[in-house]
């Protein structure tokens, strides 16, 4: 209840504070793009010169893109009457298209309003003239005159609504200033406030999130250059006027998500419209603006965010929502680098962690999570997927001793806290075994079918049996002949049942430890029936200094310990041409 009423009581102050966090928000983005160049004049002209210079080459910069958008959409207006035949000769066209006849019956329809409110206003002028009439005379024309306003009213109505952007733009001018100036002093005192008793943290904190935001400026920076270039390239192509201009708007429109693509074509669709006779410059420009705009998107944009920022995409598009609804137009252009600031204070102050496992991009389960996880949710071709990703990156065996076994340890914990049932570790193994039938090659080696199999028997349940198909799969593979037997086959009157007697190898497959002396008189009793066989006892996962101090009895007991799967199958390797030999001195 606590966290969340200092969340809201966050939340609300970021919105009514939104007249002065604004600003200076956007003055520390300005601040973060313009230090590079005040770091690079500083030598020559000094601090304060420096500073004062890149800010106002900054706002000289925005300020002509915006006059320049202006002033073109100015010339559109005043050239309109040029314009009316191409516009007319567009709409007549659209009326002859089948389901055009809408536009026509619209125009009809305002030109039937227009007219009956005309009709209107004539017969009520002459209805209401004093002395109407046949005989009555012209009506009397009424002038009315408004006194000439004052120069305050004027200035009011002038300068009213130009008052507080100007303001805006004066305050995050002055923080600026101020922050690039006093850039030392500011880190000194963020230092102070976080503590100076970890100064370690704090310090990396911040020199991580000046890196992955100046970063990410950087990159989009490069993106934007990109995305102009393509659209004044193509504009100029298709002959649209002022193509040079749009390429600029396209870079500084940019760094706006989402719209600033949209925003870009909007005038230079209106002048293919006003321009061109025809369709086929809009049609031309719509095209272009549509190939860019998917490949920045959908390309490059997605891959600056996962490298430079270290978001997910649901967290930007969050980020975007959230910071949109308190902050507006400015909100969407701040998320990302507000929310790369909230990421980085999860990742360094504890009671923040859960910012950086919902907004990162960084994986939050291993593979070996994802992979128990997808078996616990019985969705083997999942599983799959994941499966054949770390096979391509490394090697079926890594897999199966990096991830499988992994998983299945995590499976026989749970099972050991008695929170895993009988029927979920059986739900488990042959999800297992569904993935390793997927994993399955079609030129696979086959068995070699000469003499006796290895055989692997599964100590205690389900998941012990599981661990042993992996063996089995990995043995298959090189062409041995394997043959598994689950738990029930460990009972005395079913071991006798077994082809242990002339078995090469035995393996007893083993997740955890368990009762140690139930391990110790298994190994006994499979010695007696398998005297010409080489016992290994798999600990899979284990160490083998634990195993030993354990129980040193079975160490002395086994031929051999194995706690990796690739262990296992180079000790049968081994094991094998040396068995074949003594059968054959045996037969002799």
């Amino acid at each position: 209840m606590a966290a969340i009423v200092i969340a809201a009581g966050v939340i609300a102050g970021l919105y009514f504070g939104s007249v002065i966090l604004v600003p200076f928000a956007l003055a520390t983005l300005l601040s973060l793009m313009l230090a590079p160049p005040v770091r690079l004049l500083r030598p020559y002209i000094g601090r304060v010169p420096a500073a004062l210079a890149a800010v106002l080459i900054a706002f000289v910069v925005i300020l002509g893109v915006a006059g320049s958008v202006g002033d073109e959409l100015f010339t559109l207006a005043q050239n309109l009457p040029k314009y009316e035949y191409n516009i007319a000769g567009k709409i007549r066209s659209m009326s002859s298209m089948p389901g055009g006849g809408m536009i026509g019956r619209v125009t009809r329809v305002f030109q039937d309003l227009s007219a009956e409110l005309s009709a209107s206003s004539n017969v009520l002028s002459s209805t209401s003239a004093p002395g109407s009439g046949a005989a009555s005379g012209p009506p009397v024309p009424v002038e009315i005159k408004e006194p000439q306003p004052a120069p305050l009213q004027v200035a009011r109505d002038v300068l009213g609504p130009l008052l507080p952007p100007l303001a805006a733009a004066g305050l995050v001018g002055l923080f600026t200033i101020l922050i690039l100036l006093q850039r030392e002093d500011l880190r000194a005192r963020l230092l102070r406030l976080a503590g100076v008793g970890d100064l370690e943290r704090t310090t990396a904190a911040m020199n991580e999130a000046a890196a992955r935001l100046s970063r990410y400026l950087l990159m989009q920076l490069a993106v934007g250059i990109g995305y102009g270039a393509a659209i004044g390239i193509g504009l100029a192509i298709i002959g649209i006027p002022n193509a040079p201009l749009w390429a600029v708007v396209g870079i500084v429109t940019r760094f706006i998500p989402y719209i600033g693509g949209p925003m870009t074509a909007v005038v230079p669709c209106l002048l293919a419209i006003a321009v061109d006779p025809g369709w086929s410059m809009l049609l031309w420009t719509v095209a272009l603006f549509a190939v860019v705009e998917t490949f920045t998107a959908n390309v490059a944009e997605p891959w600056i965010y996962a490298r430079s920022t270290g978001l997910s995409a649901v967290a930007i598009v969050v980020a975007a929502a959230f910071w949109t609804s308190l902050w507006g137009m400015v909100g969407l252009l701040l998320a990302t680098p507000l929310t790369v600031c909230l990421v980085v204070l999860g990742r360094y102050v504890p009671q923040l962690h859960f910012l950086d496992v919902l907004l990162g991009s960084e994986p939050v389960l291993s593979p070996q999570e994802r992979f128990y996880q997808r078996l616990l949710a019985r969705d083997p071709e999942e599983a799959t997927e994941e499966a054949e990703i770390y096979v391509r990156e490394r090697s079926l065996e890594a897999f199966c001793d990096e991830v499988a076994i992994p998983a299945l340890a995590m499976a026989q914990v749970d099972s050991d806290r008695g929170v895993l049932s009988a029927q979920r570790r059986a739900a488990i193994a042959a999800g297992l075994a569904t993935v390793l039938d997927n994993l399955t090659e079609d030129g696979q080696a086959e068995e070699n079918g000469r003499g006796e199999p290895i055989v692997c028997l599964a100590v205690r349940n389900e998941l012990d049996l599981a661990a042993a198909w992996l063996l089995q799969h990995l043995l298959r593979r090189r062409g041995h002949a394997v043959a598994v037997f689950s738990p029930d086959a460990l009972a005395t009157y079913n071991l006798d049942r077994l082809p242990l007697r002339n078995a090469p190898v035995v393996c007893l497959s083993l997740l955890s430890g368990g009762s140690s002396a139930r391990i110790r008189y298994l190994a006994r009793r499979v010695r007696r029936r398998a005297r010409h066989a080489r016992l290994l006892i798999g600990f899979w996962g284990e160490d083998r200094a634990t195993i030993a101090d354990a129980d040193p009895a079975v160490t002395t007991i086994a031929d051999a310990l194995a706690t990796t799967l690739a262990a296992a199958v180079g000790e049968i390797e081994a094991t094998l041409p040396g068995h074949a030999a003594a059968l054959a001195r045996q037969s002799a």
